[in-house]
């Protein structure tokens, strides 16, 4: 039996005190969340400067009584921001979520990775390039961070942003070439619109970076008029069903994440996912 461990964000539940938080939890057929502090905890700060091995350490057995794992830091900043003073300011954020993650209990710290076209009004002809360059740096600097630490940098690729394709993922892991990247798979982010051919993007996916995989997100595909929109897993247009198989071949026990779903349809989710994941068997 394929043993895949669900969860997702914490914030899918709103921004909460956190002993409320880990209490709402526990009513859900979840195993771990991916937490994003400022987004799911209320009554905490944990804007950049406060965070201390007490206060990760606190937050961690709370959720750890609860018997929900973090499973991922979510600091999702914009690594190749045209302002640089800001640009420094999320990386240093970043940085500080790296340096406790551990006692979060959390293995990982994720980003995506910036809007392709930021650079594009400053250079319509290179901007795809000076982007490249600046994600490029901005990467080796936290993942020279994460490695003091013992963590992972997690990157997420969206078909709108500076990890475009699964082979711009190949490059950023050839070009910064440390252990500590590991690659968050959202699929679907990699697909776009293109629907037609999301095998070929699952399996460059999985032929080109399949063995760095340490994260999945998974929602679902769904259209209204010729619109592309994303929704809750299992009932749209994406093969699920393959993808779980792809995931267990290479990634036995990876967690899934469950993205675009609301807090009430989270175990019916994961029933049809448990079910689905069966059936390979």
């Amino acid at each position: 039996m394929i043993t895949i461990r669900y969860g997702t964000l914490a914030h899918t539940f709103g921004c909460l005190p956190l002993k409320s938080l880990t209490a709402t939890l526990q009513n859900y057929d979840i195993n771990f969340v991916q937490l994003a502090l400022s987004k799911a905890i209320q009554d905490i700060d944990t804007s950049t400067g406060k965070l201390s091995p007490g206060l990760a350490n606190y937050i961690g057995e709370h959720f750890d009584r609860a018997g929900i794992r973090i499973g991922v830091l979510g600091c999702y900043i914009n690594p190749i921001h045209p302002d640089p003073v800001i640009r420094r300011a999320e990386i240093n954020r970043f940085k500080e979520h790296l340096r406790y993650a551990r006692h979060f209990g959390a293995p990982m710290v994720a980003t995506e990775t910036g809007a392709l076209t930021t650079f594009q009004a400053q250079d319509p002809l290179h901007y795809e390039a000076i982007g490249w360059d600046i994600l490029r740096a901005t990467v080796q600097e936290l993942v020279e961070e994460a490695e003091k630490w013992g963590v992972f940098l997690g990157l997420e690729g969206v078909c709108t942003h500076t990890l475009s394709t699964p082979d711009k993922m190949r490059r950023i892991l050839d070009e910064v070439p440390s252990s500590n990247i590991g690659v968050v798979l959202d699929p679907c982010n990699f697909i776009g619109d293109a629907v037609d051919i999301q095998d070929q993007i699952v399996d460059d996916s999985f032929r080109l970076f399949g063995d760095r995989i340490i994260l999945a997100h998974l929602k679902d595909i769904y259209s209204n008029g010729g619109t592309i929109y994303h929704g809750k897993a299992g009932g749209g247009q994406f093969h699920t069903e393959a993808f779980l198989n792809k995931l267990q071949e290479f990634k036995p026990m990876i967690d899934i994440s469950l993205e675009d779903i609301k807090d009430l349809e989270i175990n019916d989710t994961v029933a049809l996912l448990k079910k689905l994941a069966s059936m390979e068997q």
